[in-house]
């Protein structure tokens, strides 16, 4: 340590704390992060893989810093994304907190009110909480809050990525402005996230350019570990006997021999995959009469079951497989696994580097298996099943991962059903705010900087006719008797919404529900319970699909995850297919089924153009994202077309290449829509939380620039038209 110039400016009984640990050299990251966070006079983003010492390189200066100048009040407001991650915090600074003689107070809906009394009576030290019981405080107990935080020193942001680009992101961001905003002053934020791409981009999102306030970027230059990868394949017969094996019950089996004996996470896509996985697995332990050692983690299990599973993990006392989805992507100290199994394509490079994060620890490899399940290919086989794209999409990826590139956060968005919330929070906080105020406060100077006065002006009429707000005669606003009640429910903290269940229906028949999370129209096909759907009709007020079995085959299964594909992701894929290069990850079935999809792409001429007719259905790939494949097919569907997009093929039935193109150049030629305008002809623009309290003009501006790209869309199609 006598060689660290860092380790020297830290406070003495910190110090004390890092000779206790027998560490013989602070970390890279560590190192570097002393200065700055000691200056006090800039952001800082921390960015290191899971493991790295993130947690220690923000607390041990800012830590030294309140030890040096004992605040009045609270020293350090720590948020999470998580409650898991705040109790483990909280069992790693007891130590240094005790040397420091300052408590460490954790602060979200399980902790105990005693411990909260106590921070209440005489706060000081280190709060750390979640965005959703901060915005609790803020809006219930605003005078403690302005005297608690007046000495605040740093806001430390755990896993700052999980909150990017999102309507939590979007509170997040609020929550920290309408803090400064109380203590008149600035507070240097310190970001600590193992997965960033767009640094510049990061930095917006920790505080807004507009600011002017530096911010110091540092970036773990150690070395990483050795990465293993095997992407495995599988194949669903066609017209197999009852007892033959399908994809899925292969998939299990192989988790079973290859993992069994050790400790793993296994990423499934959704809950009811992760259940289905869990059971099926744990089922196969107890007819070989075993010990179970597979277990579910997400979050609708309860706080019990999920805690037990965590520390059986860091125990290593017994092999545990975690069978999860997203929720043991972030931090969470679980030990170290042996290796990341994934099921089904990721959802994004981003997910995935994060979750190979948790294995390759202590100098071992990471080792990531990819099992990833494809449809036998017959004459009635779709175009998507034929490319194999779920396989190329893996290959992508990885291609993306192995080159350090990930998924920039979702930018330039209005998040107006947060708004909405902020909006009601602020109002319940001071009593009272007149319009100007609040505008200028959340919008002007605050994250909503996308919404002007025109907008804003509509959103507060909006609010007012509902009985939300209502202003009395000296021109404030104050809490309407609907808004009373909203505020002080609970689930108003909370500023994100899963998307909502919308029931199928079949000729009077209930076939199953559904979230609805992306655009959705009259006569578009949709893929349910294995078959080919249309939608007849759809009843945004019941949550209600019309729907009749539709005619073309097999359906495509690729897709449904809720979560839109990158442009760089697919032009990846294309570059896949058109170099013909078979990565040597993958097992003999994953060869095969690649050698298949290359061979059909480069038949079918799609090395040279981007549409073709098969039998009355012509099939385009723009090798876009979602966002602009999704903008196409809308624009197509408002020219006459039978335009529908899955998984980045855009299908036009009852139509002809010559049509096609007819259509490309009048679109190219007509005036360019808003992607508002397009928004409108969607019949249920409800996507988050707060967005059934908005009138549909304003909805669809937020929801216009959420899914469609006109610029990006039209741009495709123009040269498209001019290669034709």
């Amino acid at each position: 340590m006598s060689e660290s110039l860092g380790f020297n400016l830290l406070h003495k009984d910190v110090q004390r704390w890092v000779w206790a640990q027998n560490w013989t050299a602070l970390r890279d990251i560590q190192e570097r992060s002393i200065e700055p966070i000691l200056r006090a006079s800039c952001d800082v983003i921390i960015s290191a893989s899971t493991a790295a010492g993130k947690t220690e390189a923000a607390f041990l200066p800012a830590c030294s810093c309140i030890a040096d100048t004992t605040p009045d009040g609270l020293g350090i407001l720590y948020i999470s994304p998580l409650k898991a991650l705040i109790n483990d915090q909280f069992r790693r600074l007891q130590s240094l907190c005790e040397i420091l003689g300052f408590p460490v107070t954790p602060w979200h809906g399980d902790v105990l009110r005693s411990l909260k009394d106590k921070q209440k009576k005489k706060p000081s030290g280190i709060i750390l909480i979640t965005p959703e019981s901060l915005e609790s405080l803020l809006l219930n107990q605003a005078g403690w809050c302005t005297q608690a935080f007046s000495g605040l020193s740093h806001i430390i942001i755990d896993e700052f990525h999980a909150f990017l680009g999102s309507e939590r992101g979007c509170q997040l961001q609020s929550l920290m402005h309408r803090i400064e905003f109380m203590l008149g002053r600035m507070v240097p934020r310190i970001a600590l996230s193992a997965t960033l791409g767009d640094m510049g981009q990061v930095a917006s999102f920790l505080r807004s350019a507009s600011k002017n306030y530096p911010c110091e970027i540092i970036e773990s230059s150690a070395s990483h570990s050795d990465l293993k990868i095997q992407l495995r394949g599988y194949l669903n017969k066609a017209g197999e006997e009852e007892d033959a094996a399908t994809a899925f019950e292969e998939i299990i089996e192989d988790l079973y021999k290859i993992l069994r004996g050790r400790s793993h996470l296994i990423f499934a896509n959704s809950r009811s995959r992760t259940e289905e996985i869990a059971a099926t697995l744990s089922d196969r332990c107890e007819k070989d009469g075993v010990p179970n050692e597979f277990f579910p983690h997400h979050g609708s299990l309860s706080k019990e079951i999920r805690e037990s599973l965590e520390v059986r993990l860091q125990e290593e006392n017994f092999p545990t497989s975690a069978i999860c989805t997203m929720t043991l992507e972030l931090g969470i100290d679980i030990g170290s696994v042996d290796s990341i199994a994934q099921v089904t394509a990721p959802h994004s490079v981003a997910s995935l580097r994060q979750r190979l994060g948790r294995s390759g620890r202590r100098g071992d490899a990471a080792i990531l298996r990819l099992f990833i399940p494809e449809d036998e290919i017959t004459a009635k086989s779709h175009l998507l099943d034929r490319l194999r794209l779920e396989t190329v999409q893996c290959i992508a990826m990885i291609n993306l991962l192995l080159r350090k590139w990930c998924e920039p956060a979702p930018n330039n968005q209005y998040h107006l059903s947060t708004l909405v919330q902020q909006t009601l929070s602020v109002i319940g906080q001071y009593g009272g705010v007149r319009a100007n105020q609040l505008w200028s406060l959340l919008c002007e100077t605050g994250p909503f900087s996308l919404v002007n006065q025109k907008v804003y002006a509509c959103l507060l009429r909006a609010l007012g006719e509902q009985d939300l707000i209502t202003q009395t005669h000296d021109g404030q606003l104050v809490l309407g008797t609907r808004g009373e009640r909203l505020v002080e429910n609970y689930t108003f903290y909370t500023a994100f919404n899963t998307p909502e269940e919308y029931r199928l229906e079949c000729e009077g028949r209930v076939i199953g529900t559904v979230p609805i999370d992306k655009p959705l129209v009259t006569g578009q096909l949709i893929i349910f319970a294995g078959k080919r759907w249309e939608v007849l009709y759809i009843n945004a007020e019941k949550k209600i699909i019309m729907l009749k079995r539709a005619t073309g085959g097999r359906p495509p299964k690729f897709g449904g995850s809720g979560q839109m594909v990158h442009d760089v992701v697919r032009q990846e894929m294309q570059c896949v297919y058109t170099q013909k290069a078979i990565p040597i990850y993958l097992d003999k079935s994953a060869k095969e089924m690649l050698s298949e999809g290359i061979e059909c792409f480069h038949s079918l001429g799609l090395n040279k153009n981007n549409a073709l007719q098969i039998g009355n259905t012509v099939h385009v790939l723009p090798w876009h994202g979602d966002q602009i494949t999704t903008t196409i097919t809308v624009l197509l569907r408002r020219a006459g077309l039978a335009a529908d997009c899955f998984g980045g093929i855009i299908d036009i039935g009852n139509c002809s290449l010559d049509k096609f193109y007819k259509t490309v150049e009048s679109t190219c030629l007509s005036d360019k829509p808003s992607s508002e305008e397009l928004a409108r002809g969607i019949p249920d623009t409800i996507v988050e939380k707060h967005d059934p309290l908005l009138p549909k003009e304003i909805r669809d501006l937020a929801y216009g620039r959420r899914f469609f790209d006109v610029d990006g869309a039209v741009e495709w199609m123009k040269k498209f038209y001019l290669h034709h």
